[in-house]
């Protein structure tokens, strides 16, 4: 829960125009530094010296990405009555205060540019890497196929939009946030993380329509997750667990930020033999048999559910589902001191 400061102290950090259209900025989207300065005309040492203002005062909290800070407020934590009482405050005078709002007009239309600059940014990506991409899509199953799938494993009726069965959602190794935008509107919450900061750009390109108060875009090991136990209801490795030295560090995380009850996917490669991967794209696994996953999860802490499959022109996808038990193992120390080797990679 989000501790509002002293009304006092919450006053004295909104008395500043610059500050209150800030907050209205961030209600929209999360936003670099750079691009609160762009959209606001103001130099970044000044937004730099409010926004330290509005951190001190808990109202926007503050993420490093590599070189880069993003800010994200703290007014639509439904949990403060006094924080959710500013924020409806705010939005309240960009409709009745016409000087205001002219102001926060002004800032949408340049926000508006931020937006198309990332979109612009990710389409570059996409074509920098759609040789490589389409190459290993020739090999297995149409993606909107394993999508489908995915869906139907984890009971998602496409016409029941306004139901949240997957709760609060975690995407591990969100790469370009294709499968966060596609299940969001069925989750109370969405959380992805990835450790490339290029693919970060491009799924916050793919995400910034979805509300900030229903997202977090983090950069993170998935050996070493930055959320407290038992925060998620379902968590999805899409592509991703191929990747990994040492699986069942992911997948004890996994677990461990599981709630007991809550679900893991794992959508993958079945056991193959393409040596390429390996060498070419860094695969450290070879696929996976359905006996390494049951071990995988049952060690982790899940008990294994439904699973499927699809066949490719040359690999076949496998996804396989688990219920996080109520107790789970604990991982042996020996793994453990290993982490450090161990490092996550994006997925296209």
């Amino acid at each position: 829960m989000t501790t509002a400061p002293p009304l006092t102290e919450l006053l004295r950090a909104i008395d500043d125009p610059s500050r209150l259209r800030l907050l209205r900025l961030l209600s929209r989207m999360e936003l670099a530094v750079g691009e609160l300065a762009e959209v606001l005309e103001q130099s970044q040492p000044r937004i730099s010296r409010h926004i330290r203002i509005l951190t001190e005062a808990a109202l926007v909290e503050k993420r490093k990405e590599g070189s880069w800070v993003f800010l994200k407020t703290r007014l639509d934590d439904s949990d403060s009555p006094m924080l959710a009482a500013a924020d409806r405050m705010l939005a309240a005078a960009e409709r009745e205060d016409e000087a205001f709002g002219e102001l926060c007009a002004g800032d949408m239309r340049r926000l508006a540019a931020i937006r198309t600059a990332r979109e612009a940014s990710a389409e570059f990506y996409f074509a920098r890497h759609a040789d490589e991409w389409d190459r290993l899509r020739s090999l297995h199953s149409d993606d909107r196929r394993v999508e489908a799938k995915l869906a139907g494993l984890l009971r998602i009726d496409p016409a029941a939009r306004d139901a949240a069965p997957l709760g609060r959602m975690l995407d591990i190794g969100t790469g370009t946030g294709r499968i966060a935008e596609l299940f969001a509107p069925f989750a109370t919450h969405v959380s992805a993380i990835d450790k490339s900061n290029d693919m970060l750009r491009v799924a916050r390109a793919r995400l910034q329509d979805l509300p900030p108060a229903r997202l977090d875009l983090l950069q993170g090991d998935f050996t070493d997750l930055p959320f407290d136990d038992a925060s998620f209801d379902t968590v999805l490795f899409h592509q991703v667990l191929h990747y990994a030295q040492l699986p069942e560090l992911a997948l004890a995380e996994a677990a461990r930020v599981t709630r007991p009850g809550g679900r893991v996917a794992i959508v993958d490669f079945a056991a193959h033999a393409f040596e390429e991967l390996r060498e070419r794209d860094a695969h450290a696994r070879l696929g996976f048999t359905d006996a390494q996953i049951d071990r995988l999860l049952g060690d982790a802490g899940f008990i294994l559910g439904d699973t499927a499959s699809l066949e490719g022109e040359e690999l076949t996808v496998r996804i396989w589902t688990g219920t996080r038990r109520d107790l789970i193992p604990q991982i042996a120390k020996t793994a453990g001191t290993r982490r450090g080797d161990t490092k996550v990679r994006t997925r296209p």
